[in-house]
């Protein structure tokens, strides 16, 4: 071989042969590779291959067989292939890949034990039994507590690491916690809670129509018409037009040969008898005649209608919830559920959500709710705590005209969950009354009580009443009062609308009129007072 040929030659690597005992590595995430290397079971080779082959098979939703693993020895493999059957672990590791990462991580951890069970002097069989009872019994929990989270909001938390699981473990383990699973649990007996809050907002049209949303505009429908149509009548005979010649018995139009034969005294005979049979030379004329007639005829023209429009759903919500004293119970239940079923909702559809929990003046609480380890904190903390104080609609009703305010609310619908005992005052409720004809605000309220109030039928829209909240604390279900339409029905003129305030007077104006009415019924009063009766002064 020439020299220049060797110089062309790869030049030969020096590790090669060692590198080539970790080309495993590559199919393993970095976090893998240290547990992998320094673990006490089984060989180096086998244990990578068998560490890669098993994050596949669990990242695709399989169950592993330990027949086909290299590694861990036939014993432990079979115990461990037992354990992740046992827990299903596949089913949570699918498509998620670090919680697949941190299975393997738990494997590698609890398989490094085994030694250790061995030196403080268990048998081989029953530090194997230790090691795999601690794997299972630790998953066991951590998938429980998976569950909850899924049954809670659907899906685990964005920002929760299972490597670092440490912080949500003891905020599921809290008692505020087992408050969120028994109102979670309530809500099966609310869907319609579920259909509200999903109305809620006005950020995408939905299939439903909604009067509210008709317009008045053109609208293309048949009819009928009378139609002008032009028609040409040939009317034969009429001095007009000279079209050709014929034959004929008109002695007016004959030919000037026609007319040669009476000068002869044979040929006059012919001539009355082609005269009789009509067969005279003569000129065609005619004249032609036209007529406007009229008729129906099918027409399409626009008239104005009713355009039926599509309800708008799915926007950014803004929850009022209330937390007076007088919704302890019952009630209570209903508007925790209401805000939860806020928060579930709107993780699921990606729509912002913002809770007011409100009490008595100063008594106001805002919570940013998201499906994050902050957001399930600070609703673990809220669901736990029980409801105690006034009840003070407009310092909310404030805060929630000023987020409206804002380009990323502006969309947004209002949820009022309440008992309905509360009242806005004249200049709150004339603000929001513009904040609905400005921005299309709409107002739902979730009534939790047994009859609407005047409060809330001023500043609610459309009321969903929950008839039976006194089941979800313990008490009677049936509502003693047979509607909740009792303030409507009864007291129509207390609410505040336009026709109202036009009719109401002031409190000067009523009493002046009040004076002026018991002076013109009692006239001895008027003199007394040093007036006449027609109102003139006396002297």
């Amino acid at each position: 071989m020439s020299a220049a040929a060797f110089a062309a030659l790869p030049a030969p690597m020096l590790f090669a042969a060692g590198e080539g005992r970790l080309a495993a590595l590559d199919g393993l995430v970095r976090a893998l590779w240290l547990g992998g290397l320094t673990n006490s079971q089984g060989s180096l080779e086998p244990r990578l291959a068998a560490l890669a082959t098993l994050r596949r098979e669990l990242l695709a939703g399989a169950a592993p067989s330990a027949e086909d693993w290299p590694w861990p020895p036939p014993p432990v493999a079979q115990a461990l292939a037992e354990a992740l059957a046992g827990l299903g672990l596949q089913r949570y590791c699918s498509g998620q890949q670090e919680l697949t990462d941190t299975v393997l991580l738990s494997i590698l951890f609890h398989l490094d034990f085994i030694v250790d069970y061995v030196d403080r002097g268990a048998a081989e069989e029953a530090a194997l039994r230790m090691a795999i009872e601690a794997f299972a019994a630790d998953w066991r929990q951590h998938c429980g507590q998976i569950d909850e989270l899924v049954e809670v909001f659907g899906m685990v938390p964005d920002d929760c690491e299972h490597q670092r699981w440490d912080r949500m473990r003891g905020l599921l383990q809290s008692s505020g916690w087992q408050e969120v699973l028994r109102i979670r649990r309530l809500l099966e007996g609310l869907p319609e809670l579920v259909k509200i809050i999903r109305a809620l907002g006005r950020s995408r049209p939905s299939e439903e129509g909604a009067a509210a949303s008709q317009a008045v505009v053109e609208i293309m429908q048949p009819a009928t018409a009378q139609r002008a149509e032009a028609r040409t009548v040939r009317v034969p005979d009429m001095p007009g037009e000279t079209r050709g010649i014929h034959r004929s018995d008109r002695i007016a139009r004959m030919l000037p040969a026609e007319a040669m034969l009476l000068g002869h005294p044979r040929l006059r005979l012919v001539w009355h008898a082609r005269r009789a049979e009509r067969t005279l030379l003569s000129y065609e004329d005619d004249d032609r005649l036209t007529e406007i007639r009229l008729h129906e005829a099918p027409v399409v023209e626009p008239r104005p209608g009713l355009q039926p429009g599509k309800r708008l759903e799915l926007g950014p919500i803004l929850v009022c919830v209330d937390t007076s004293g007088s919704m302890q119970g019952g009630a209570e239940a209903v508007a925790k559920a209401v805000v939860l079923e806020a928060m579930r909702a709107a993780h699921a559809q990606r729509r912002p959500c913002h809770v007011f929990a409100f009490g008595g003046p100063e008594e106001l609480v805002e919570m940013e709710l998201a499906v994050d380890a902050d957001g399930i904190e600070r609703v673990t903390q809220f669901l736990g705590q029980a409801f105690r104080g006034g009840t003070d609609i407009c310092g909310p009703l404030e805060k929630v005209i000023a987020k409206l305010e804002q380009e990323r609310w502006q969309l947004a619908d209002l949820l009022i969950a309440s008992d309905g005992e509360f009242g806005a005052t004249p200049q709150i409720a004339a603000r929001l009354a513009a904040v609905k004809r400005e921005l299309g605000l709409r107002v739902q309220g979730v009534l939790i009580a047994d009859r609407e109030t005047v409060g809330l039928l001023e500043v609610a829209d459309s009321i969903y009443p929950v008839r039976d909240w006194r089941r979800y604390g313990g008490a009677n279900v049936d509502s003693p009062i047979h509607t909740h339409r009792l303030t409507a029905l009864y007291f129509p003129g207390a609410l505040r609308n336009a026709a109202n305030q036009q009719a109401t007077v002031s409190g000067a104006a009523a009493s002046a009129a009040l004076l002026d009415g018991e002076r013109r019924a009692d006239p001895g009063a008027q003199r007394r007072n040093g007036d006449e009766p027609d109102g003139s002064k006396n002297p």
